[in-house]
């Protein structure tokens, strides 16, 4: 504990707290980067409970897991905040925020990003005290701290929670693995008579995505290393997945839709590693302690790679320059910069990773004993 008090002073413990919102309702990653503020608040208010305002896959995932989240609350779609769900009812935001009201949060932290739309959002809570961050579009809340693009989103968060009086009490993310979790693995996938690796091709972010030939070779020489492959991924991600199973020339065993997220984090716990594009699946492999290799664009190393080498290597491609057209595709946050950080292509910004240095990260953590 001492050593984490070196990410910055815990000040600020607010009295009489019995209830907290988090806003936090995008995507399976960014959810993950919360976990460490999250156990922040619980240490910090043993008694509160703590309220996630997210998205119905948060409600799904939470129903019946240990964890710092008490309850889910599934906040309307709205600009900034999180999208529709295919066939999702029209949202009533007004309705919601009478309702969030009568909640009396004590505390409302906004954990969302930048806050031009998240801000507004969670200063209508009605909360005695909010907390989160501002970007230069934003409106303050009564605590804040200034949002800064390239900044581990891990300790970004912890720094929010620090705020209100939360210090640090872990760097890692880590989520509870149920045994209805291991069921649903072990009923779709049967008992392992070879150890378990999982590739995961998938992104939805195309410029994140390594070629599937890469991860094709992997699976054929960690196949012929004696590993039972699996790939993993969403759906909207069958075409590549079936793009790696084609390629391979081995035996490997394509896994698209087949697990409930749930299932997925059984699944990846019962893994020896998983290799993956910078996505959700990487960052939910590492939270239930499986070694990870990943894929990153260089950007993204800075903000959400996994901060311990241990178990973990993050591999980066350093390319910020558009392969098609020539733009600096980094984020515009400097006025000097000759690019906004966008152009029209989609094209991979990581296909220059090589395939000895992934499968050379993977043998190394594979060799580590247990």
């Amino acid at each position: 504990m001492a050593g984490l008090a070196l990410l910055g002073p815990a000040v600020g413990h607010v009295p009489d707290v019995a209830r907290i919102a988090v806003l936090r309702a995008n995507a399976l990653g960014d959810f993950i980067f919360v976990l460490p503020a999250l156990d922040a608040l619980r240490s910090a208010y043993p008694a509160a409970e703590i309220v996630l305002l997210g998205a119905p896959w948060h409600a799904q995932l939470w129903r019946d897991r240990p964890g710092p989240v008490d309850r889910v609350l599934v906040v309307p779609p709205a600009p900034g905040i999180r999208t529709p769900d295919a066939g999702e009812p029209e949202p009533d935001l007004d309705a919601f925020l009478a309702a969030a009201r009568a909640e009396r949060f004590d505390l409302a932290v906004q954990a969302h990003g930048g806050g031009a739309n998240s801000n507004p959002f969670v200063a209508a809570l009605g909360a005695r005290v909010t907390v989160g961050l501002r970007a230069d579009d934003a409106p303050p809340l009564d605590r804040w701290l200034r949002y800064v693009y390239y900044q581990p989103e891990v300790i970004r968060y912890l720094e929010v929670a620090a705020l209100v009086g939360a210090p640090a009490t872990t760097i890692v993310p880590t989520l509870a693995v149920t045994d209805a979790d291991r069921a649903e693995a072990l009923t779709v996938l049967g008992p392992r008579h070879r150890p378990r690796v999982a590739l995961h091709p998938g992104a939805t972010d195309t410029r994140r995505r390594w070629p599937a030939e890469g991860f094709a070779e992997v699976a054929r020489e960690l196949h012929g290393d004696g590993y039972e492959v699996l790939v993993t991924g969403t759906p909207a991600e069958r075409e590549v997945v079936d793009r790696v199973v084609a390629a391979a020339g081995v035996p490997v065993r394509p896994q698209v839709g087949t697990l409930s997220l749930g299932g997925l984090a059984g699944c990846y716990e019962a893994c020896e590693l998983v290799i993956s594009n910078d996505t959700g699946p990487l960052h939910l492999a590492a939270a239930v302690g499986t070694a990870t290799v990943g894929i990153f664009w260089v950007g993204n190393l800075v903000t959400v790679a996994n901060l311990l080498r241990g178990r973990h290597r993050p591999i980066s491609s350093w390319t910020v320059h558009c392969p098609v057209c020539g733009v600096d595709c980094t984020p515009g946050i400097y006025p000097h910069r000759p690019g906004d950080g966008e152009c029209p292509h989609r094209v991979s910004f990581v296909a220059d990773v090589p395939v000895v240095e992934v499968v050379e990260a993977a043998r190394e953590l594979l060799a580590q004993p247990a």
